[in-house]
Order: C-alpha cells, then structure tokens, then sequence
C-alpha cells in the first residue's frame, strides 16, 4: 500500500516519510505481507477470515489425541498469531485485518486517510525514526506557513494601491522561479518571504520538515507545491487544522518526532500551548494590507510601498544562523549520546536572542 496515494505532496524517494512508515508498520510483523497487499477493507476482511480460520483448526487439533509436542507447537503458533492491533485503517486493523470496535490512539490522516495508529505503536515508531534521523545527524524542524514562509490574501481584499500586483505576478509552470503567485481558482494571491528557497534548502540540510498550518488542507497543499515544487523537502509531511486533535491549537501528538528532537517555527506563541520550549518565535511577514488590518497596524503595507524584506539580511536569514547554531550544539562530540540530548535545552540562549544575529 502506499501511504502516499492521497497526497499531491509526495517523491519517490528512498528516504521518503510515507514510505518509511509503510515499511516500519509492516516489519513489526512476521507475517504482515497479506496485509500489505490488502488496499481496501474487502481485503482486509479476507486477511482476517483466514486468520480465524487458522486459530480455529488449532483449537480444533488441541481437542484431539495429538502428542503434546503438537500442542506445543500449536499453542506457539497461536502466540505468534495474536494480533497487538497496532493502528486501523477505518475499522480494520492495519496488520491483522480484524474487523475493530471503537477508535483510540491518533489519526494520521496527513499520511494516509483513514490512518490511525496506537500510542504504542507511534511511540515504536518515533524510537526507530529517532535512531535513523541521528545517524544522518539531522533533527525535526515544524514550519508554520501564514506570516512565517509566506503572506496569502483574498484578491477582493488588495487595496487600490496594490493593484499593480497583478501586472507582476509570476507563472505557474514553473513556480521555483517566482515568488508572487496569482491563484485564480482560490481567488487568492501569494507571496512567498524573501530567501525561502535558500532558508528552506539549508534548513533541509540539517532537519527532517514538516508544514504545519491552522489553514485547511487543501491550502496546505497549494502552499506547499508553492515551496516544494518537486517535493524535495516536505513529501507527506503536511499537516493542516483538519489534522490537529485540538481545536485552535497545534500540537506535536500528530509529528511522529521525538519532542526532545523538534524545533517549532511559528508567529504565533498561543498556538502552541503546550509546547512553548520547542519553539522559535518568528517576526510576521506582512506583505499585503489585508494582514496589517488583520493584526490591527495602521500603516502601509510592503506591497503599497513597493518595498519588501532584505533578502540576505531579513527574519529567516537570521532564524537561518539560529538553527545553524543549535544543530551543531546538539550534535558537539564532546556532549553525552545524542539519544539523550535535548534540543530545548540547546537552543533556549539562541531563540531569546536571534534578533540580535
């Protein structure tokens, strides 16, 4: 199955989230291959028929004459059997096909829909990730979208004095050329921030990245085909509010991330309650007059004064040294094992000061 298959935001390659945990939900069981194959719940009630149809000519042989060391070996058999249940798909087990009742654990429905895994199993599968990320010497690093990588506004809300935005839009064929898009079909403009693409290269050196945004999925995906033209750096890793398990609050339940691992980048402390040590606080990026309206600013916006941020001196040029720095402190030789380091402890001086950078 391919944890990508409803997901525009997605590559092919070998390090590829989605993939990775197709694979990791599939090697914790020794028999996990029909399951695999299994696409849709028809399947997966197959799978399960065959299952009870197994357990049931061993409970049958265990009613006979049989030498002990049969029995033994069928109750092992049994044993092996037992599904732990470790995530669903709708109502049906992810391994063993077994049709579920009730729902508990976390959906992933960003990943793929109908997906939702068991504290224990995220809790396997952040361990594995976890010991392969640090190997490639890399972290978690959560990105925000609106007035963090970027600005969006309605086009009924550009003011007489941005209408010449439209004579300077940029193509969609190739949107890794541009930065001002026009996007007719959600009656929206965009502007991406000054040195993203740089910062988002850079950044992708250092960090496995996720979008997370309390904008809707489907915008969500647009911005980040925006960012990620080639999906080089988010893949399936775009979560949206639909995703989230609280309303108006983002949390780090649905990143399958170590917490001691995850960097947040967010203009928007409150929308991280319960993870304020993760997070780096970052300056709004107001382009369009409708977001200084929006934050209550009575001032001309960058468009209207035809201006913008300094590419090489600007807030993610800046963020950009903070992360440099708190990477290569988490992974300083002369520290203990990483598995037991802390990146909220590392970048507490940095992220209280990087607007001094």
């Amino acid at each position: 199955m391919s944890a990508v298959a409803d997901s525009p935001v997605h590559s092919s390659s070998s390090d590829d989230f989605a993939a990775f945990l197709d694979t990791e939900l599939g090697a914790s069981s020794p028999d996990s291959s029909p399951v695999k194959e299994a696409e849709n719940e028809d399947e997966l009630e197959s799978v399960s028929r065959i299952k009870r149809r197994k357990i049931e000519s061993i409970e049958e042989t265990e009613g006979s004459t049989s030498e002990g060391i049969i029995k033994q070996n069928l109750e092992a058999s049994v044993d092996v059997d037992v599904c732990a249940h470790p995530g669903s798909f709708g109502s049906m087990c992810i391994r063993c096909g077994q049709k579920l009742d009730g729902e508990s654990g976390v959906t992933f429905g960003y990943i793929h829909k109908g997906l939702r895994l068991h504290d224990e199993e995220i809790s396997r599968l952040r361990n594995t990730d976890m010991k392969s990320l640090l190997c490639r010497r890399k972290l978690y690093f959560v990105l925000d979208l609106d007035h963090t990588l970027l600005n969006s506004t309605h086009l009924s809300h550009l003011s007489p004095e941005e209408s010449h935005l439209f004579n300077r839009t940029d193509s969609l064929q190739d949107v890794s050329k541009g930065s001002l898009f026009k996007l007719e079909h959600m009656h929206m403009m965009t502007k991406l921030r000054p040195f993203v693409r740089s910062f988002l290269k850079e950044a992708s050196e250092m960090f496995e990245m996720y979008i997370y945004t309390m904008g809707d999925r489907p915008y969500a995906l647009e911005m980040a085909k925006l960012l990620d033209p080639r999906g080089e750096y988010f893949n399936a890793k775009v979560i949206s509010r639909d995703d989230g398990t609280q309303k108006h609050q983002k949390g780090l339940d649905v990143v399958l991330g170590q917490e001691s691992a995850v960097l947040i980048l967010d203009d928007t402390e409150h929308a991280w309650m319960k993870h304020k040590d993760n997070l780096i606080l970052m300056e709004r990026y107001h382009f369009f007059a409708s977001s200084c309206r929006q934050f209550g600013f009575n001032c001309k916006s960058l468009a209207e004064l035809g201006n913008d941020e300094d590419e090489t001196d600007g807030a993610l040029a800046k963020i950009l040294k903070v992360l440099k720095k708190v990477h290569c402190k988490f992974f300083d030789k002369r520290q203990e094992d990483l598995v037991d380091r802390d990146v909220r402890f590392c970048h507490q001086f940095e992220v209280k000061s990087w607007v001094d950078v």
